[in-house]
């Protein structure tokens, strides 16, 4: 049978308008054409669709039931256009997100959950970075868009902040100050220390407690270029860490995590390279943001921890977004 789409889209035109002059125009195709199409489609059926005379068009009962099978047959051609077109862009829309250790810990699935329903013919390309790279691989143009924490000092970086979170020492089980509830900068200041394996100043300077220090250098023993790394060497005693709380909800036997009262939180955003933005990108970090701002319950967990509870949250992942 030698029938088309237009020759559907035309009839189920004029069923619905009962009216060639109508319908000609809602097509814009000239009124004789029209009628000859609808002829040309009655044909190749083989019955009547239409009764028509000077004044009105009227349905058969095979035009009634023409009608609802052509009406189901354009809706399931116009759904296997819109696949494949989203398949084909999807095999080419990518984003790629960078993220350290933790990425934005509980926020981390509600945010990407919600650029996959905005975006699902996007694919998400993961990429996790260590501390040699606190730019999660912003500065090389590795990725797209990051989860980062600041201070980062690598320039042409725009960042927006999601949250903070408290800084602690972590340290061996039987150092001196393993059973206090808190402790202050000062009484680290002499502790050996282990820092990252970063040239970023900026970024040690931060986690090197350089603004306690009165300009005194840090008496840094051990770089390491993960948190494993460094949670290794606490426990054989090289030396002391400065971390983030979350580190409780990761099992590191032999490390206490003593929160520093008088220490700046560390501060996780999420970042881009200015002037290179595209509309993903853009889209990320405004979901990003809408999710910082509806989840406050998320944010002020953060913010203030219980250290009492070593149970991590369902929505965290500690290696990284799932």
């Amino acid at each position: 049978m030698d029938l088309h789409m237009r020759h559907l889209r035309y009839y189920v035109a004029v069923a619905e308008e009962l009216n060639f002059t109508r319908a000609a125009q809602r097509l814009h195709i000239a009124q004789q054409a029209l009628s000859a199409q609808i002829k040309q489609l009655e044909q190749a059926v083989g019955v009547t669709l239409l009764v028509r005379n000077t004044r009105n068009v009227a349905l058969t009962a095979a035009g009634t039931a023409f009608l609802a099978d052509a009406r189901a047959l354009l809706d399931a051609a116009d759904t296997a256009v819109d696949r494949a077109r989203t398949i084909q862009r999807g095999e080419y829309e990518q984003l790629t997100l960078g993220f350290l250790e933790g990425a934005a810990l509980t926020l981390t699935d509600p945010i990407l959950s919600a650029f996959r329903q905005q975006h699902p013919q996007v694919q998400v390309e993961l990429r996790q970075f260590g501390y040699d790279d606190p730019s999660a691989g912003l500065d090389g143009g590795a990725v797209d868009v990051a989860f980062v924490r600041l201070p980062v000092s690598t320039p042409e970086l725009e960042f927006e902040p999601l949250f903070g979170e408290p800084v602690v020492a972590a340290l061996p089980v039987r150092h001196r100050l393993a059973r206090r509830h808190e402790v202050s900068a000062r009484e680290l200041l002499d502790e050996p220390l282990l820092s990252s394996a970063c040239t970023d100043r900026t970024w040690n300077a931060f986690w090197e407690l350089d603004s306690h220090r009165g300009g005194r250098p840090a008496p840094v023993v051990s770089r390491s270029t993960t948190l494993l790394e460094e949670m290794h060497k606490v426990m054989t005693g090289v030396g002391i860490g400065v971390t983030v709380a979350s580190c409780r909800w990761l099992p590191f036997p032999g490390v206490t995590l003593v929160p520093i009262r008088d220490a700046a939180p560390s501060q996780v955003a999420v970042g881009w390279r200015r002037g290179q933005s595209s509309a993903l990108v853009r889209s990320f970090v405004a979901l990003a943001r809408t999710v910082r701002d509806e989840r406050a319950d998320l944010v002020l967990a953060l913010a203030e921890p219980d250290f009492t509870d070593p149970t991590p949250p369902p929505a965290l992942s500690p290696a990284g977004p799932s």
